[in-house]
């Protein structure tokens, strides 16, 4: 097929286009209107500003699904959540029901309904605007939403392979009890290629789990573990510092710690992996292998 793949020089949608060729699929890659060098199957768009159908049309044509990845931790002046994550996805979907384009795999996230961050805010409105167009028949979406997601090139998955590799870790409180289930980018990968392939029936909301949770501070032990070091000597940072630590990474637009990350640490980030693994036609890889599956 022509796939439309937002996204596509991200973490996960470098990954989904790769899988995506490997399966024969023709993509047609979402990048930076800035960017000069553009290839033939690179397709400019601003998720900060394209936020009506119209303008969204005239990448349709020819396209016969799409697949969105794009995402962001915080809200910035350069991009604002509320269009990356909710206006411009949804202005998208409309498009794809006016072209015809019934296939849409739409990446979203996991504990989103249990949280009131502008980050889950804005993932469940265009989950909601994408329910809205599948209940009336105008498209067959699979909504994907993955637990933590860890791979080579991700910002938070190197954040926890540095964490890893201190003998003396001071980690937060949240990150001593929120229980997680890491999923490999490949994985997530491998689903995205199969709901555009033998599961194309498939949809609705699907949960992107590993096999087992555990708390984040015990999957950080395992990527030390993983590593060949010893166990680290583990050390609870103060609440009133975790706070500050926090409002200090708000500064700097590139931290995977920020003021964000603390507040979707106050609930669990679990699922069911049967529904995953149904999906993959196996067992999603453990977290005890990611480091050499998932970070190459």
């Amino acid at each position: 097929m022509r796939i439309l793949l937002t996204g596509s020089t991200g973490f996960i949608g470098h990954t989904v286009a790769a899988a995506l060729t490997r399966a024969g699929h023709t993509v047609h890659g979402g990048v930076s209107p800035r960017r000069k060098d553009l290839t033939p199957r690179q397709v400019p768009m601003d998720f900060a500003h394209d936020t009506t159908a119209a303008t969204w049309l005239p990448r349709l044509a020819g396209i016969d699904a799409v697949v969105n990845t794009v995402g962001v931790l915080r809200d910035s002046p350069g991009r604002p959540i509320d269009a990356i994550h909710h206006h411009t996805p949804a202005a998208l979907f409309e498009a794809c029901a006016q072209a015809g384009v019934q296939r849409i795999v739409h990446v979203s996230a996991l504990g989103i309904d249990s949280n009131d961050t502008p980050y889950a805010r804005t993932k469940r409105a265009a989950d909601a605007h994408l329910q809205s167009l599948q209940a009336r028949g105008a498209m067959r979406p699979a909504i994907l939403r993955p637990s933590v997601v860890f791979g080579k090139g991700g910002d938070s998955s190197a954040l926890f392979m540095n964490l890893a590799r201190l003998p003396v870790a001071l980690l937060p409180g949240p990150m001593l009890t929120a229980r997680i289930q890491p999923v490999s980018v490949h994985d997530l990968a491998a689903a995205i290629t199969t709901l555009l392939g033998p599961a194309m029936t498939t949809e609705g909301i699907i949960e992107c789990v590993g096999p087992e949770a555990l708390p984040l501070s015990g999957f950080v032990a395992s990527l030390r573990q993983q590593q060949g070091y010893r166990p680290a000597h583990v050390l609870r940072l103060p609440d009133t510092i975790t706070r500050l630590s926090a409002r200090l990474g708000d500064a700097v637009p590139a931290s995977p710690w920020c003021t964000e990350t603390l507040a979707m640490l106050g609930s669990d980030n679990t699922g069911d992996p049967a529904p995953f693994a149904q999906l993959l036609g196996r067992s999603p890889v453990h977290y005890s292998q990611l480091v050499a599956t998932a970070w190459r």
